[in-house]
């Protein structure tokens, strides 16, 4: 690993894994929700919350995906990454007080393109809440 730009895509081969986790705080939604102007009562307002389908306030989906993407930038494969793609499938609600986790799994490597494909998933105590797929460019020593 480079110290200043992560994983070379020379370094990387298909089951390398990297994860963190983040519990979603009241402070976090707020900020989402400014940042990203979703402002849906079903991540804000807990009494209109209780009387959707899920009976409570959620987490913006987005807020969620977005710790895939400081497992990029920080783990694997780390400083330099650029983002390509993501497909996303949004399969449990996040709620204020969980701990998600992300996790990045390398599934495919192109050295000559400088192109890596990563499996992805967020999980909640251990149910998949989120899984997609990742597209990315890698620095390259060569």
């Amino acid at each position: 690993m480079n110290a200043q730009n992560g994983y070379d895509i020379e370094d990387l081969q298909p089951g390398m894994s990297a994860s963190l986790a983040k519990t979603v705080t009241e402070a976090d939604l707020i900020l989402f929700s400014g940042v990203s102007m979703d402002t849906n009562p079903v991540h804000l307002n807990e009494e209109y919350a209780k009387t959707t389908m899920f009976g409570g306030r959620i987490a913006h989906g987005m807020l969620s995906a977005g710790f895939i993407s400081a497992v990029l930038a920080n783990k694997l494969p780390g400083p330099g990454t650029i983002y390509l793609g993501q497909t996303l499938k949004f399969k449990a609600p996040v709620r204020p007080g969980d701990t998600v986790t992300a996790t990045i799994t390398v599934k495919e490597v192109d050295v000559a393109k400088k192109r890596c494909v990563l499996q992805t998933v967020c999980s909640v105590a251990g149910k998949t809440v989120i899984e997609g797929e990742a597209t990315t460019m890698c620095t390259s020593r060569g």
